[in-house]
């Protein structure tokens, strides 16, 4: 049975990353021992972390100016870990989603936040292109694409402020000056790997300028120091981001994903646009190609599409419970075959009630 999965996090993985890591819980390497019973701090463990690491500054095509860590608490942490290290006094900062916005609350704890745009009251439906990012700020904050509402920044700005961007959602997606930027962070269950695990890429001279004493968990450079490996890391989820690395290069890399990412994401938007019952509401330069929101025009249809859909074997498309409507998250290793079905029930459904 072919089960068509629009989940948002924890989503999709390619089926081989999933069977090799599924077989590495039995036996890793046949070793005879599972994945889950190594020790985080045994030669196999090391040369997983080291090829992960290796795997993200390849793909990025980042060099050792940057540190690769593996951390928990997710996108969340990362929200007070960012001010904690950086901010001495003002950091500035756009609010383009709930997310976005959960951050600024957290930087408000550790000193002033410029907020240079709020979509807020717009439903978060856009995203700006002209926003002046002052001289003399700690640094600059962007979150790259909006899983909730579906918007996603085409272009980040040209400026000699330190650029700290939260890619949870889109990481590994399409071709980016990686360089660009001083810190990444992106929660791994949309495109990389399993959850409990972030990737948090720093330019490591960007913590020289620390003034504040930091407790050793939410101090990067303790992390860098002891290679990642502080205390024990989610040994699973970095070994299932190894593999996924690795099968992005075998695709032939993050161009590759960009071109087929671009693709099925026109097609969805396409025939939500021409489908008499569907409807966009972001504006469509700031249109996701990860995260498709869509609604019925008539609310009164939503009982007959949801029972066509689910008995379908679609599983993941109602939208986040603060929006409604639905999504379809369309990352990385969702086939185009599930792109196309999806469109096809759509289709269906409009012959049937429009």
């Amino acid at each position: 049975m072919k089960i068509h999965n629009f989940n948002a996090g924890p989503s999709v993985l390619p089926k081989k990353v999933v069977e090799k890591s599924a077989k590495s819980i039995i036996s890793f390497n046949e070793s005879g021992i599972s994945l889950l019973e190594i020790s985080h701090r045994s030669l196999d463990f090391m040369e997983i972390i080291e090829k992960t690491a290796s795997l993200v500054k390849r793909i990025t095509n980042l060099n050792d100016d940057y540190a690769i860590l593996f951390l928990q608490g997710g996108a969340t942490l990362q929200f007070a870990m960012v001010p904690y290290n950086l901010m001495n006094k003002e950091a500035a900062y756009l609010d383009t989603g709930i997310w976005a916005h959960n951050a600024v609350k957290e930087a408000e704890n550790f000193g002033k936040v410029k907020i240079l745009f709020s979509g807020k009251d717009n439903n978060y439906t856009y995203i700006p292109e002209n926003y002046h990012i002052p001289d003399k700020v700690d640094y600059f904050h962007c979150t790259s694409n909006n899983t909730i509402v579906g918007t996603q920044m085409k272009s980040f700005p040209i400026t000699y402020v330190p650029i700290v961007c939260d890619m949870s959602s889109d990481i590994f997606s399409r071709k980016l000056n990686f360089r660009q930027f001083s810190l990444i962070y992106a929660s791994a269950q949309k495109n990389v790997s399993s959850s409990g695990m972030t990737i948090v890429i720093i330019k490591k001279e960007i913590l020289e300028k620390i003034k504040r004493n930091i407790p050793s968990y939410l101090d990067y450079r303790i992390h860098i120091k002891n290679n990642g490996i502080l205390n024990t890391p989610n040994v699973f989820s970095i070994y299932t981001s190894m593999l996924t690395l690795e099968w992005i290069e075998r695709k032939g890399g993050i161009s590759i994903l960009e071109e087929e990412n671009e693709h099925k994401a026109k097609l969805l938007y396409d025939e939500i646009d021409n489908n008499e019952l569907f409807e966009n509401r972001i504006h469509k330069n700031n249109r996701s190609n990860m995260n498709v929101s869509f609604f019925l025009k008539k609310k009164s249809l939503e009982k007959e599409f949801n029972k066509m859909w689910i008995k379908e074997n679609i599983v993941g498309l109602d939208g986040h419970r603060l929006l409604g409507g639905y999504r379809a998250s369309i990352y990385n290793a969702i086939p185009i075959e599930s792109i196309l079905f999806l469109i096809e029930i759509m289709k269906e459904f409009e012959k049937r009630f429009a």
